[in-house]
């Protein structure tokens, strides 16, 4: 698939993750543009968000190639989480939205959890997990990275 179709298919979530940044960024957050993502944090929304927002606190939210983070700190130690979900978005388009909100509601219908079991988090929970295992000496992983 061409570069800047992986851009285009995913644009109209990612003009809403924009549009969301403006008063983020009017009220203090960064902007840093990380592996072609633009990375929203800190501010006074970023901190509000992560004080939590009824039984629930949002470290992180991705829309097509914007994550809006509650701090800087945060989106180093959630971006390969993240670009899950960015990669998600440029195989999904806009659909990801409507199928992961679907998947959240057939978990909970299912009397699982509507985030930990969501069938989009699963995968971006293993990379995460993948990415923070330590590498050891003889790791068969290692060793072809190292090729």
């Amino acid at each position: 698939m061409p570069r800047w179709l992986l851009y285009l298919w995913p644009a109209p979530c990612t003009l809403l993750g924009l549009l969301l940044a403006l008063p983020a960024l009017a009220l203090g957050a960064r902007l840093r543009c990380v592996q072609g993502v633009a990375e929203i944090s800190g501010g006074w929304l970023g901190r509000r968000a992560a004080q939590g927002v009824g039984p629930y606190n949002v470290l992180a939210l991705t829309l097509g190639h914007v994550v809006l983070g509650s701090s800087a700190e945060v989106l180093d130690d959630l971006r390969v989480h993240e670009h899950v979900h960015v990669r998600q978005y440029q195989h999904w388009g806009i659909a990801f939205v409507p199928a992961y909100l679907a998947s959240s509601a057939w978990q909970w219908l299912r009397g699982r959890h509507p985030y930990r079991d969501n069938h989009f988090e699963r995968p971006a929970f293993v990379a995460e997990a993948a990415a923070a295992r330590p590498v050891l000496p003889g790791d068969a992983e290692s060793a072809r990275s190292a090729v």
